[in-house]
């Protein structure tokens, strides 16, 4: 009942983000249902089915990941003093935003339900003519425990995704435990820490996920060059008529996506360190500074954003000059793995500066001009956009050459 009131008394920004989430899942849903009705409508196409099915693990995907980036966001999941005397500690934070992530996901599936019964006609009336029955086998009786499971299927991973994300994390310190002490644990509540304003900052920590990234993207280029290459393969036709390839290329995609993903940090942090070399100014200086701070917060999202540029680089280069035969489906699905992305960056990024709220106000308490924050806010975009763009471009041709023999 707390997590309820909490949700239900929420900030209107709040509210909207939770409505992001409520629309994605929608989305989600409805291509699930969509995809199923194929398969129920075309009993025959088990193999085109199955792969249409599995291409929804993407759009899933990202649903989760927008829920996610949403749940961190979330006031109410932050650490505030107080809470925990109510009962309100970092387990029962992590419960709550299961619980709206839940609800709201829960909410956009019910909506794809309805969306999908009146494209269906099994409201009273058949829209567009008729023009999708085909397409959803309106002319079949639909089974109630499919449909539930694939209903189920979006709010169960979008809740799992929070909790596994946001649930208290504990460590035992160094010296202490067996032979070494009592064993105390160091992961202490955030909320405790609040009151330590006295103590120096702690220099940002290197992101450890860029060797992997790196060697997964290197991986997954080397796959796609390989599957790429003179000889017979077998062949792998996406849903909707977007590419045709075979299981190696499509390998190779995912590694590559893995990998951007694991390096976007460390690439971030390196970013910073790069603006403040060669005696920095200020701006500089301040710019790189906290690029390193946020390059755990931003870096991942970003490595999403490239991931997702690279491959709709790549399509659109694979199809200058002509016009695939995509269908709706095939528009949703790249639809919501690209919104996504997108929104999850822009929350990282309302995220991050919520985070330097008080160390903002408190430069512009010490006399810093507001000129001067906003050149630093502007040079960290420049610096990002200069790294991160000819990366995408890079991979994107590396990725797109093996699709285009």
């Amino acid at each position: 009942m707390l997590a309820l009131r909490l949700a239900r008394g929420a900030s209107p920004s709040v509210q909207a983000r939770r409505l992001l989430v409520t629309a994605a899942s929608t989305g989600t849903a409805l291509l699930l249902l969509c995809t199923f009705g194929y398969a129920l409508g075309h009993p025959g196409a088990a193999v085109g089915s199955s792969l249409r099915l599995a291409w929804c693990a993407a759009p899933l995907a990202a649903t989760a990941y927008l829920a996610l980036a949403v749940a961190r966001t979330d006031p109410a999941t932050r650490p505030r003093r107080g809470l925990s005397a109510v009962g309100l500690g970092p387990a029962r934070r992590a419960v709550f935003a299961a619980v709206s992530t839940a609800g709201a996901s829960t909410a956009g599936a019910l909506a794809a339900l309805l969306l999908f019964l009146y494209l269906r006609g099994d409201l009273g009336f058949l829209p567009f003519a008729g023009g999708a029955s085909e397409l959803l086998a309106a002319d079949r009786e639909l089974p109630l425990a499919a449909i539930l499971t694939l209903l189920a299927l979006v709010p169960v991973t979008a809740s799992g995704a929070a909790v596994l994300s946001l649930r208290p994390r504990t460590s035992v310190e160094p010296g202490t435990g067996a032979g070494g002490g009592s064993g105390r644990p160091v992961g202490r509540d955030p909320e405790d820490l609040l009151d330590d304003a006295d103590l120096p900052p702690a220099a940002p920590a290197t992101p450890a996920g860029l060797p992997w990234g790196i060697a997964l993207l290197a991986a997954g280029l080397a796959v796609e060059s390989y599957a790429g290459g003179p000889g017979p393969a077998p062949g792998l036709r996406l849903p909707g008529g977007l590419a045709g390839g075979s299981l190696s290329v499509l390998v190779g995609w995912a590694l590559t996506a893995v990998g951007l993903a694991l390096a976007g940090p460390g690439m971030t942090y390196l970013c910073g360190r790069a603006l403040q070399a060669v005696r920095p100014g200020a701006v500089r200086l301040l710019a790189g500074r906290v690029l390193q701070r946020e390059a755990h917060r931003i870096g991942r999202p970003l490595g999403v954003v490239c991931a997702v540029a690279a491959g709709a680089y790549a399509a659109a280069t694979l199809y200058t000059g002509s016009e695939p035969d995509t269908g709706p489906l095939s528009v949703l699905g790249a639809g919501l793995v690209v919104g996504c992305a997108v929104a999850a960056l822009a929350l990282a990024a309302v995220e991050a500066r919520q985070a330097r709220s008080r160390t903002t106000a408190a430069l512009l308490r010490q006399g810093a001009p507001a000129a001067a924050l906003r050149a630093a806010a502007l040079l960290r975009v420049a610096a990002l956009c200069l790294l991160f763009g000819p990366l995408t471009w890079a991979v994107a041709a590396l990725a797109a050459a093996p699709l285009d023999r």
